[in-house]
């Protein structure tokens, strides 16, 4: 699968309401549900907050699908 990308509009993105938004989770709650088992990472680690800030430059990965988010 070719990598997604996400512009941020402010600062960061919380790590469940991007997945959210990209079509990676049916729910917010479905979201935080994936962080909590650890199917999710960010740079490389896997990463257990659902509320982690997703900032410029950082890739976050589910289910083999890249997110990129640009600088």
């Amino acid at each position: 699968m070719p990598p997604l990308q996400f512009t941020l509009t402010g600062d960061f993105i919380e790590l469940h309401n991007l997945l959210k938004l990209m079509g990676l989770a049916d729910s917010g709650g479905s979201a935080k549900a994936r962080v909590e088992m650890g199917d999710v990472t960010v740079d490389g680690k896997v990463e257990l907050r659902k509320t982690a800030k997703i900032r410029a430059g950082q890739v976050v990965k589910l289910d083999g699908q890249t997110i990129r988010v640009p600088e």
